[in-house]
């Protein structure tokens, strides 16, 4: 094979690149588990990399480890009150990290950790590394939030994104870490990986397995150690059961005779308004009933909480209002097994937080958001929980569809996540174990029969095959840049990063058209206009793709003899593209838009020099 052909193929491979440092693997802590030790070992070498590892698998420890292995001044953001809960946690491994709320606290040699709303209290040049903890709370942010915390570690040389595993079809969540990371932006994501149609952006139709594995090549995605490969001795847990307690109420929307369907947020707000003293009252009834019991209540108004601590005497509420140190004080005793029942919401303590002590649980009342009801959950069970734990998810009749819609979220997440570890867990095991391989098979054959001859394989190499000067005439339908991916591996020519890496490839091929065509004779090329797009290009329009074909063929030393126009239909390239500039709607809302369908042309080239056998034709004049 041509080793410059070669080399170009590594260079498509689309995987994120190494930033960190080498380190021996015994320079890893051996108190981690082997699948946490190699996963650091992968993180220090990789610099900039993400673990979406499931709750309980140890991501604070093996977030202190990385930050202890990379750089000598490293900084944590956590969300509120795990931050104590990390700083305990290095003492028992014997890691100093000091909590600070400023830059004048931070610590001079070590890991300094503080919660995200203090960043702006920092300076981020003083830092050589950067962890989010619980990084999926960067959904949740306001979209300045989110690029106030890209922007400010951009130029942080070592980067980690600790977090639970993300669905492929999250794109937020995917795009927020790969930016964060410095691996791609959200253009760069979509327009390589995505297509938008009716139903949104989706992966292309052959892009899959590029996508996974770009994805196992900066974020290791794990819910049970034998994701990887690894025995699941320790991570199995205990049984979970769900107990929806329906409380039954008279309660109808105004202007009805009784309650049959929820519309909308306004009536389910009004609704879990008007039905707190119900709710309130049977959730304290299965609190009561089990005084031995360590219980978190979850309630999501502000009422909720008020009268919970009226009914459950010695209840400890956390709410918003509070000092940061005040929360971080209740939760940590409630941790620890000094408080019995903790009421509180899910927005403060259903990230991060390890209540493994606890195995009771009562919502009062549900809002439609899966993640924060699974986040919650996961507070209690997780790996490293003993018992059952029992959950109680108190709900009156009219509220009963919204307890459908969380279960509806959960059975797609699992369905979603377990099609993900699946994809990746191939690409996972490479990364870990720092293996290669060609993921996709490359196959030659060749067929020929009575003045004819077929050829499979990869044109750049097999055009290597073909005598100079000996083909007649060249025929061909490029890719048109990466319009269209006939495949996932990096030979296809349609799966190229933009038009720079598209025609790169294409000289390959057309480097060999000029030697094998004979003096003389044409090249015709088919080839169709490009639109670009809002996401991808930043402008809805036009490229000359046509033009730029033209140039590339004079460039490589062809002469441009001609053209032929094929013009489309309009209205059948509006139905298949939904393009703005075609569609009847925009005629009417502002025709300024409006231009014609883009048209496919054949260009003509020709080979310089004589035809060294003139063609004669049989056809008339007249035809």
């Amino acid at each position: 094979m041509n080793k410059s052909y070669q080399e170009f193929l590594d260079s498509k491979r689309i995987v994120a690149t190494h930033h960190g440092r080498d380190v021996q693997y015994d320079e890893v802590r051996n108190h981690l588990f082997p699948f946490q030790r190699d996963l650091v070992y992968w993180a220090v070498r990789k610099g900039r990399s993400a673990i979406f590892a499931d709750t309980g698998l140890g991501k604070t420890a093996m977030q202190l480890e990385w930050a202890r292995l990379v750089a000598d001044r490293s900084l944590i953001l956590a969300p509120l009150a795990v931050a104590r809960q990390t700083v305990k946690e290095g003492e028992k491994w014997g890691i100093s990290v000091t909590y600070a709320r400023k830059q004048d606290d931070a610590d001079p040699n070590g890991i300094t950790i503080t919660n995200y709303e203090m960043i702006k209290h920092f300076d981020p040049t003083y830092f050589e590394a950067v962890v989010l903890d619980e990084s999926s709370i960067l959904k949740s942010f306001t979209s300045k939030t989110r690029a106030t915390l890209i922007d400010t570690f951009q130029n942080t040389p070592m980067r980690l994104c600790c977090t639970a595993t993300p669905a492929p079809n999250d794109i937020a969540e995917i795009a927020n870490h790969a930016e964060f990371l410095g691996i791609m932006s959200r253009v760069e994501m979509l327009a390589t990986f995505f297509v938008h149609d009716d139903a949104g952006w989706r992966l292309k139709g052959h892009a899959s397995k590029a996508f996974y594995r770009w994805m196992a090549s900066w974020g290791m995605s794990i819910r049970k150690p034998s994701d990887l490969g690894y025995e699941d001795d320790g991570y199995k847990l205990p049984a979970l059961s769900i107990n929806p307690v329906i409380v039954a109420t008279d309660w109808k929307p105004e202007g009805q005779l009784f309650a049959t369907s929820l519309h909308g947020i306004t009536e389910r707000s009004q609704v879990r308004k008007d039905t707190i003293a119900e709710r309130v009252a049977r959730a304290a009834e299965l609190v009561n009933s089990e005084p031995d019991e360590q219980w978190i209540v979850w309630h999501g108004l502000n009422n909720e909480g008020y009268e919970l601590i009226k009914a459950l005497p010695g209840a400890v509420l956390v709410e918003g209002s509070q000092t940061p140190d005040q929360k971080a004080d209740a939760l940590e005793k409630f941790a620890n097994g000094d408080i019995r029942v903790l009421v509180t919401k899910c927005d403060i303590a259903g990230f991060g937080m390890n209540f493994q002590r606890c195995a009771r649980m009562v919502f009062v009342g549900l809002g439609d958001s899966y993640e924060q009801y699974y986040q919650s959950i996961r507070r209690c069970y997780r790996f490293g929980q003993l018992r059952e734990v029992k959950a109680f998810v108190v709900l009156t009749d009219p509220e009963q569809v919204i307890y459908a819609n969380v279960l509806r979220k959960e059975q797609d997440a699992v369905t979603i996540a377990e099609s993900l570890i699946d994809n990746m867990a191939e690409f996972e095991r490479d990364e870990i174990s720092a293996t290669t391989r060609e993921h996709d098979e490359y196959k030659t054959s060749e067929v020929s029969g009575n003045g004819w001859k077929v050829m499979l394989g990869d044109s750049c190499e097999r055009l290597n095959e073909v005598a100079d000067s000996s083909v007649g005439l060249v025929v061909c339908s490029p890719p048109f840049s990466s319009l269209f991916t006939y495949s996932n591996t990096e030979r296809d020519l349609g799966n190229s990063m933009g038009y720079g890496q598209f025609f790169t490839h294409f000289s390959f091929i057309t480097n060999h058209l000029m030697r094998v065509l004979m003096p003389g004779r044409i090249a015709a090329i088919h080839v169709q206009q490009l639109p670009t797009t809002l996401g991808a290009d930043g402008v809805i329009g036009m490229k000359d793709f046509r033009g730029d074909v033209i140039r590339h063929f004079v460039e490589q030393g062809f002469i441009y003899h001609g053209e032929i126009c094929i013009d489309k239909d309009p209205q059948a390239q509006a139905i298949r593209t939904h393009s703005k500039s075609l569609l009847f709607v925009q005629l009417r809302k502002d025709s300024s838009w409006m231009r014609p369908a883009l048209a496919d042309y054949v260009l003509l080239f020709r080979k310089p020099g004589e035809n060294p056998e003139p063609i004669k034709t049989d056809l008339t004049n007249e035809e």
